[in-house]
């Protein structure tokens, strides 16, 4: 599902790669489609999407605009026409109230991907009780991410809950990826990924079924730029270091944007 967009996310060609495999999959646009297509995209649109593209028809739905259909995935969305012969990426404006209507679609996406991912996967530093809670995409060796973590305590005493998961930038087979596998290893995770991004070495084997990989792949997915990428509990996408009491206050601004 959406494999080649998966590959370009990880040089940050995401959108564009997907739209261009979209138009290689709806082929040459000065090909009439065939009758039996045209009869396909009348019936049900969106299952003739599904099927063109290779996705979910769940991930397929009505935009605002008539004529045009959603498809999103992850932190991607896309516009395509009812037979599927195109597609654009970009952002969608409610014109009257300035709302950002794709932002929102993604945020439910990225929600929807998140929800997947288990506790048990995620290394957690939480108060005894959360008013809201993060996931943080982290590298062991990026500096803001260490900056981050210096202050995961006045981030905790705040009330924010931080579930953390690796995102090492460099890739798969490198120090940094080895790294997080010794954390996670280990016996004591929270205090591994301090001493860790305290710059300490951290002694240990790699043990068998480390979430890394999968981690990885989802931040790919979500589309992250950088690290640390923090993913608030509604699928909003903070790229970048906040501040505890910074965060805090967008954390609450968010909160009453969707509120209302």
């Amino acid at each position: 599902m959406f494999t080649r967009s998966h590959r370009l996310a990880a040089a940050a060609l995401a959108a564009v790669g997907l739209a261009a495999a979209l138009t290689a999959a709806a082929g040459d646009p000065k090909t009439e489609p065939r009758a039996d297509a045209k009869a396909e995209a009348r019936a049900d649109p969106r299952q003739a999407i599904s099927k063109k593209l290779e996705v979910p028809v769940e991930a397929v739905r009505p935009s605002v605009v008539a004529g045009l259909y959603e498809v999103a995935h992850g932190g991607e969305v896309l516009y395509v026409t009812g037979d599927g012969r195109y597609a654009f990426t970009g952002d969608l404006f409610e014109t009257e109230k300035g709302k950002n209507l794709t932002e929102l679609r993604r945020s439910e996406a990225r929600l929807a991907a998140l929800k997947g991912v288990s506790d048990d996967d995620a290394i957690i530093f939480s108060p005894k009780t959360p008013r809201y809670t993060i996931t943080v995409f982290t590298d062991v060796d990026c500096q803001f991410c260490r900056k981050l973590h210096s202050e995961i305590a006045e981030y905790n005493r705040l009330g924010v809950r931080v579930r953390y998961m690796f995102y090492p930038r460099s890739g798969p087979g490198t120090d940094s990826w080895r790294k997080a596998e010794v954390v996670w290893c280990s016996s004591n995770r929270q205090d591994a990924l301090t001493r860790a991004k305290q710059g300490a070495e951290v002694e240990g084997k790699v043990c068998k079924n480390t979430p890394v990989a999968r981690s990885y792949a989802l931040g790919q997915e979500l589309g992250i730029r950088g690290t640390p990428g923090i993913f608030t509990d509604r699928g909003e996408y903070l790229p970048g270091y906040y501040p505890p009491a910074q965060l805090l206050e967008k954390l609450k601004e968010l909160d009453g944007a969707g509120a209302g």
